[in-house]
């Protein structure tokens, strides 16, 4: 993995990530923002703690630990990963509530036509904000988007101590089966 600098870390703050989509994915995965690792290589969970790209394989989704340059070869299993806001940050706390509520209603707008099966909104603060559902919890939500179900999962940061790469792979696991994904 690339090093960078501080200063080159700093260079990409508010830079845009490109979405990994297609249409009718079986599962879009979305982040909270990207990061500056994220914006820096132009991956998805790109920062080293991150266990997004462990855990997806450990709840098998994936048939191998994928790297985060490796993102394109999602859309070959279904999957594909969007952010609830698009600009990068250092940290999620930098973004405002109107930040996340735009983000909400864009997020609902490209689910509505990218029409995948299940939207997995990975951290249940950052769904609370986007959609001002402040009683949602990890699991499956009654809100859907036209015919998209909608999965709220753990935080997969590694600042994020509540849960293991273990506890997550099991929610992940959870939703894996009930979109019909075979392991």
């Amino acid at each position: 993995m690339t090093r960078f600098t501080p200063a080159e870390l700093e260079a990409a703050r508010d830079r845009l990530v490109p979405d990994v989509v297609a249409d009718g994915l079986s599962v879009l995965f979305c982040g909270i923002n990207p990061g500056l690792m994220t914006a820096a290589t132009g991956h998805h969970f790109a920062r080293p703690g991150n266990r997004f790209w462990p855990v997806l394989h450990l709840s098998g989704f994936t048939p191998r630990l994928m790297k985060p340059s490796e993102q394109g070869e999602l859309l070959s299993y279904g999957l594909g990963i969007t952010n609830v806001v698009a600009r990068a940050t250092a940290r999620a706390d930098e973004l405002g509530a109107e930040e996340y509520r735009e983000g909400g209603r864009v997020l609902a707008l490209k689910t509505e036509q990218l029409r995948p099966r299940w939207l997995a909104v990975v951290g249940v603060t950052a769904y609370r904000a986007a959609f001002d559902d402040r009683l949602a919890q990890v699991g499956p939500q009654e809100r859907t988007f036209g015919e998209t179900r909608v999965w709220v999962l753990p935080n997969p940061s590694g600042l994020n101590a509540h849960w293991t790469a273990e506890t997550m792979a099991q929610e992940f696991g959870r939703l894996r089966v009930r979109a019909g994904l075979s392991q």
